[in-house]
């Protein structure tokens, strides 16, 4: 299983850390390269999972940010940030009311931000360590991070990562259509992998997910499953879902009488898996009528869906899925 990179921000929401310690191997947040400041961006739980070995930072350091000037990426990233200023030099058009931790992005953009007036800098703070380096509105944030954690999880070889957000527009600064990509699936799994209600204890969270580690495991081989071949066969998802049906209709109901017997309330969110397709489907990919989905996934008690998405800005050989939860109250 690979690990959950959260985005934007450092510490993830509670329904989301939930998620990552149920269906992932561990959990993943960019912090920033002063000590100080990544100190002070952790909380105790995180700090506590981290003593587990079920969450780590992630430090953009040179490797991820200074030489993005030598790559594509980079440039890619710039035109967006013109895009969004008007002009090479023209002011954001969004209030700047959200913050970025100081030495989370790096030199380089810093600089470019400020340039185009899409950001500004503030003090210090008594330490020493600027607690936040620039002010910027909410878009240039999801954008600016958004696009950082992919580059981690296309860059990084000593992980497995996965990017996920529960933020829909940091999710679709990242995979928006505009500008090369390939076609993409998304595929909605929200009821297949539900998580504890609001106020469950994490304590909970991980003595569900020890003893009921075979179940759990079971449920996430065959999704990954799923998305992997749909991947890789994207001109018959039907046949697809059809030879994956027994598995997941049993993998569901063994984890579902998992989650009955540990006496928790548990919750269904919308939850979105984007697959990048395999390269050779690039520019061949067409939307299929759908209908067939609606009686499979009504047969098997869950709701599966799937969309078209073309094309995806980023296209990763060895990362081909990004996630996107959405906070919804549905009960399962």
């Amino acid at each position: 299983m690979p690990t959950l990179l959260y985005y934007p921000l450092v510490r993830p929401p509670a329904e989301v850390l939930h998620q990552a310690l149920l269906y992932w191997d561990d959990l993943a947040s960019i912090v920033p390269q002063d000590p100080a400041v990544s100190a002070y961006a952790l909380s105790d739980e995180l700090r506590e999972l981290a003593d587990l070995g079920l969450y780590h930072p992630v430090t953009l350091s040179g490797r991820f940010t200074e030489p993005l000037a030598e790559y594509r990426h980079f440039d890619m990233l710039c035109e967006d940030l013109a895009a969004l200023a008007g002009t090479a030099h023209g002011p954001a058009s969004e209030p700047m009311d959200a913050a970025l931790f100081a030495s989370k992005i790096g030199g380089a953009l810093e600089r470019r931000i400020v340039r185009l007036g899409l950001g500004r800098t503030v003090g210090a703070s008594p330490h020493g360590s600027r607690m936040y380096s620039l002010r910027v509105s909410r878009e240039v944030l999801h954008l600016l991070v958004g696009a950082l954690a992919h580059r981690v999880a296309q860059t990084d070889r000593t992980r497995s990562y996965t990017p996920y957000t529960e933020r829909e527009s940091a999710h679709e600064s990242a995979v928006r259509p505009g500008g090369p990509g390939v076609g993409a699936w998304r595929v909605e799994l929200g009821r297949l992998l539900p998580t504890p209600a609001p106020g469950t204890p994490t304590s909970q969270v991980l003595a569900f997910r020890e003893r009921y580690a075979d179940e759990r495991e079971r449920l996430i081989g065959v999704t990954q499953t799923l998305l992997s071949r749909l991947r890789h066969e994207w001109d018959h998802p039907a046949d697809v879902l059809r030879r994956l049906e027994p598995e997941l209709k049993q993998a569901r109901e063994d984890y579902h009488a998992a989650a009955r017997a540990s006496r928790t309330a548990w919750v269904s969110r919308s939850l979105s898996a984007t697959v990048a397709v395999a390269a050779t489907a690039a520019g061949a990919l067409l939307a299929p009528s759908l209908d067939w989905l609606a009686s499979i996934a009504g047969s098997i008690g869950f709701n599966i869906t799937t969309r078209e998405v073309r094309p995806v800005r980023e296209h990763a050989e060895h990362h081909p899925f990004s996630y996107l939860h959405r906070v919804e109250k549905e009960l399962s």
